[in-house]
């Protein structure tokens, strides 16, 4: 047994967390979960997809966790594309797999709900299988393609009830997927334990504002995260233009920071509404820039759309402008209200002027940005910090392990004894 969930409770045990569409340590709440697991005495193995411009190694040992990569071509032109995509990621995950060797645990993170292949395989070698819902994978694809509930909703629908059969223990990032598990997925509450995604505090840390990322404007307004479909990046440029327009205010700056499939999608529509002298797009941005823009800006904006999807998830930029002390405007999402609170103000579900008029109240009351900045600083220190989340993880991981013997170990077939390590 693993024992209480302080320290050293994994000693000599082996975990493999499987990632698909992110790479580590890029993804930050696995690599979180990998940190934790390495304090805890577990061996941690990672396998995951190449980055393009970071994480690029196939093979590197960081901080004492191993982390396996396969090259990996992003799905375009459809569902043809994604078969190739995760066909090409199962294969390799496969493969690396069998030269990681036996482990105790198989922790694989959707999305795709498709890793419960390499899972099985591993759990007929002795493995428990802990399944970590990042997404809801069947609100993505309602959310995302706009197709409805056709063949491939119901495809989709029937990979994430075998996931969630498959699984021995699942990991919620919040109380509305554990709901899910519950309900959709039909599992016992002993067995879906809630791990949210919570902020690097080391990694953000406010700076000095820097006056001079305002391009002379008196406001700075700040976007980070994904540019997807769903991620509303077009609703927060739309409610740009109806703040100059409708508003009359053009005494602010904003910055959208981070990439994604609709990137250059956004720059164009940014052209087209007559923002391009207002907005800058950054695309991706070291860690010490972002920490500068994030520091200096005035207020935050989360447009994600509600939508099936949106509704119930937890979303990474929310915390990260929390634990930066900044106030955010939000559409009012649930799980949003859940995450910030009083550190965010709530337009009406995808009311462009509804969020514009909010950004313009907090743009003039310096007084609520500070108190709003500063609940948000507490929350992310208090009931949202990593560390309760830490407790959870390793309670789910003794959960999973209950009743389990000892795994063999992994011989050097495997590859363990000559492997190659790249700091």
């Amino acid at each position: 047994m693993l024992g209480n969930a302080t320290g050293g409770v994994g000693r000599g045990r082996r975990a493999l967390i499987l990632v698909e569409n992110l790479s580590v340590p890029f993804d930050r709440r696995v690599w979180q979960e990998c940190t934790t697991l390495r304090d805890a005495g577990w061996t941690v193995h990672v396998i995951c997809p190449q980055g393009e411009k970071r994480d690029t190694e196939p093979e590197v040992e960081i901080d004492g966790v191993r982390i396996h990569r396969y090259p990996l071509r992003a799905a375009t032109g459809g569902p043809a594309g994604y078969l190739r995509e995760y066909g090409t990621a199962l294969w390799h995950t496969l493969r690396l797999a069998r030269k990681v060797g036996p482990v105790h645990v198989v922790h694989a993170c959707n999305p795709p709900d498709l890793l419960f292949l390499p899972a099985l395989w591993l759990k007929r070698r002795g493995s428990r299988f802990v399944f970590d819902q990042h997404d809801l994978v069947p609100e993505l694809y309602l959310s995302r393609f706009n197709r409805g509930k056709d063949l491939l909703y119901r495809a989709v629908c029937a990979l994430e009830r075998r996931t969630y059969r498959a699984a021995d223990v699942v990991l919620a990032t919040n109380e509305s997927y554990r709901d899910v598990a519950l309900a959709r997925g039909g599992r016992k509450p002993s067995d879906v334990f809630v791990v949210r995604s919570a902020p690097d505090t080391k990694r953000f840390q406010p700076v000095p504002a820097e006056e001079e990322l305002k391009r002379g404007k008196p406001h700075l307004l700040c976007y980070l995260g994904v540019m997807g479909p769903q991620d509303g990046v077009d609703y927060a440029l739309r409610s740009l233009a109806k703040l100059r327009d409708r508003f009359g205010r053009t005494d602010w700056h904003a910055v959208f920071i981070g990439g994604g499939d609709t990137f250059d999608a956004m720059v164009e529509l940014s052209r087209t509404l007559g923002l391009s002298e207002h907005v800058q797009f950054t695309g991706r941005i070291p860690d010490a820039d972002l920490a500068r823009y994030l520091s200096t800006a005035d207020v935050c904006l989360s447009p994600d759309p509600h939508n099936p999807l949106n509704d119930v998830s937890t979303m990474n930029k929310v915390l990260e402008y929390m634990v930066m002390g900044r106030p955010i405007v939000s559409f009012d999402l649930r799980e949003a209200r859940v995450s910030a609170g009083e550190a965010a103000v709530y337009a009406p579900a995808n009311d462009e002027a509804e969020f514009a008029g909010l950004i313009a109240q907090l743009l003039d009351d310096p007084e609520k940005r500070t108190r709003m900045g500063k609940i948000g600083q507490e929350r992310i220190g208090g009931p949202l910090a990593w560390r309760n989340s830490q407790a959870s993880l390793l309670a789910a991981y003794a959960r999973a392990c209950r009743d389990r013997g000892p795994v063999p170990a992994a011989g050097a077939r495997h590859g363990h004894e000559g492997d190659r390590t790249v700091e």
